[in-house]
């Protein structure tokens, strides 16, 4: 029995696949066609990038110098402004510092006063 039905089955695909049905036109005439190529370029291929290639073409790109010189830009401020908060710093400190011992001389010289008198 479980023959017969596995025969019935080859059977069946079989007729089905030697029909002598035409073939359904997946393209047909009256498609639009594309006016550029469409055929898939794999990486192996002749007209491939290589990521090396397209690295470089990006780099050499306006746009891309132009973010370069901008970046570059940047820094340059954020450095001088370090540069000048750096500097306000070392002012104030040794502002500080100058108070502080004027103020300490202020307070030791009328203790040597009332020592002397």
């Amino acid at each position: 029995m479980k023959n017969l039905s596995f025969a019935a089955i080859i059977f069946s695909a079989v007729v089905m696949s030697c029909s002598k049905k035409e073939p359904a036109d997946f393209y047909p005439a009256d498609s639009p066609k594309a006016s550029y190529d469409t055929t898939a370029i794999d990486s192996f291929s002749n007209g491939a990038i290589s990521v090396d290639v397209a690295r470089q073409i990006r780099m050499s790109s306006k746009q891309y110098q132009d973010s370069v010189k901008e970046a570059l830009k940047l820094q340059e401020q954020e450095k001088k402004l370090k540069e000048e908060l750096e500097k306000e710093n070392k002012k104030k400190a040794e502002e500080e510092k100058k108070k502080a011992d004027e103020e300490k001389k202020k307070t030791s010289e009328p203790s040597a006063e009332v020592k002397s008198a």
